[in-house]
C-alpha cells in the first residue's frame, strides 16, 4: 500500500494529512475553510485517495496561510506515499465538465516542479472563498509533490462550477498518473532511470 502521513506545524498552522494513494475515496476533511474541504472532497473522491487532513490555521487573519499549508503538506504527503515512482503511469489528463464550465488538467509525476494555472474566474469569491487561494494551493501542492501541473479552465460562467470542475480534473488526472502499469512493473518510467 501506497500510503504515507506527514504533520507540518509552523507559527501560523498546524496539519497533519494522513493518505493512500490505493483507497476509494474515503475521506475525513476538516480545515476550518468549508468551501477548501468541498474541493480537498473532489480530489479524493475522483482520485481513489483516501484522504484525512485536520488542519488549525490563523483564518482570524484570513484564509491564505491555511489554503497554501494545505497544499504544501498534501504533496509532501503524495511524495512520500509514491515513493521511486517505480512501474506508474506517470501521466495523467482529465477533462471534466460541470454544468457550463469544462476544465483540464494535465499531470507529469516529473520530479520537477512546474504549474500553469489558466482559470479565469467569473468573481472574487465564492461564498467567503477568494479565488486567489486556489492558485495558492495548487502552487503548495506541485512545489511539494514534484509534479508538473497545467490547469485550465476552458470555459465557465458559475465561479463554483469553474473551481470544482478544476479540483475534480485534479483528482481524475491524478488517478491516471500514479494508477500502476502492468506492463513496466518494477520500471522507472523515465529515458533517465529517476524521476
Amino acid at each position: 500500500m501506497r500510503t504515507a502521513e506527514i504533520t507540518r506545524n509552523t507559527n501560523e498552522t498546524r496539519i497533519r494529512v494522513v493518505l493512500n494513494l490505493d483507497g476509494t475515496g474515503q475521506q475525513s476533511i476538516d480545515t476550518g475553510v468549508p468551501f477548501l474541504d468541498h474541493m480537498l472532497d473532489q480530489i479524493a473522491r475522483h482520485g481513489l485517495i483516501d484522504l484525512e487532513i485536520k488542519a488549525e490555521g490563523d483564518l482570524h487573519i484570513d484564509d491564505h496561510h491555511t489554503v497554501e499549508d494545505v497544499g504544501i503538506t498534501l504533496g509532501q504527503a503524495i511524495a512520500a506515499a509514491i515513493g521511486d515512482k517505480k512501474g506508474i503511469m506517470r501521466y495523467g489528463h482529465a477533462y471534466v465538465p460541470l454544468d457550463e464550465a469544462l476544465s483540464r488538467v494535465v499531470v507529469d509525476f516529473s520530479g520537477r516542479p512546474g504549474l500553469e494555472f489558466h482559470v479565469p474566474f467569473t468573481r472574487a469569491r465564492i461564498g467567503k472563498f477568494d479565488v486567489d487561494l486556489t492558485r495558492e494551493f495548487f502552487q503548495g501542492l506541485v512545489n511539494h509533490a514534484l509534479i508538473s501541473l497545467h490547469v485550465d479552465n476552458l470555459r465557465g460562467k458559475n465561479a463554483h462550477h469553474q473551481c470544482e470542475t478544476i479540483f475534480k480534473a485534479c483528482g481524475r488526472a491524478l488517478r491516471m498518473a500514479i494508477e500502476r502499469d502492468p506492463r513496466s512493473q518494477g520500471v522507472v518510467p523515465s529515458t533517465k532511470g529517476v524521476l
